[in-house]
């Protein structure tokens, strides 16, 4: 069972919007993750958290996102989303969603994420 499902990727121009889904499976549910976060990583680069939502609605996000980019949830069906508005092409990248099962380091520590999506593409063409 996959633990974490992501969709809403796609191709879109700068300026544009996106909005990406995850859904957490009935075994990412059970092991009382604290909260769920948005990564991507662009070919080349490393792995950059973008957004998180804790279950009680706490969010943070790189520097590079504020203003454009809004996570929300829905408790009840176990899933989150992120908005992503004014698209630009350095937004382009796989996103995984992520569940944080531990309590330790930074918002986007990436050791403090038990389980992960596959991911979906997102590309920004200027």
């Amino acid at each position: 069972q996959v633990p974490l499902v992501e969709s809403g990727g796609g191709s879109v121009q700068a300026g544009g919007s996106l909005r990406l889904s995850c859904a957490a499976s009935a075994y990412t549910i059970s092991s009382n993750y604290m909260a769920l976060a948005w990564f991507r990583q662009a070919p080349g680069k490393e792995r950059e958290g973008v957004a998180t939502i804790y279950r009680n609605g706490a969010q943070a996000y790189a520097d590079s996102v504020k203003g454009r980019f809004t996570a929300s949830q829905d408790n009840a069906e176990n899933k989150v989303y992120m908005q992503m508005n004014r698209l630009k092409p350095e937004d382009t990248g796989m996103y995984y969603c992520a569940a944080r099962t531990a309590n330790r380091g930074s918002y986007f520590f990436e050791p403090s994420f038990g389980y992960w999506g596959q991911g979906t593409q997102v590309t920004v063409s200027s």
